[in-house]
């Protein structure tokens, strides 16, 4: 069984798709996670209701918004 840190720690220095309870969304390259979940993407890009809306160098996604976490 595979534990959540587990699957981030897997996934770091790749690209993810991350969606929020604000049906916002981010494509990222993973870049690190806290034990709360809290991410870090670079190289990201925020969708709103599936729209491009702005391109991030560096961002920081806050865990108790996340819905999910998949590679795009």
């Amino acid at each position: 069984m595979l534990k959540p840190l587990n699957v981030l720690n897997a996934n770091l220095n790749k690209h993810v798709m991350v969606e929020l309870r604000s049906r916002r969304g981010y494509q990222g390259i993973l870049d690190g996670y806290d034990p709360h979940m809290n991410l870090v993407l670079k190289d990201a890009e925020e969708f709103e209701n599936g729209e491009s809306t702005r391109k991030l160098t560096m961002t920081i996604v806050r865990g108790d918004n996340v819905i999910y976490i998949s590679p795009p």
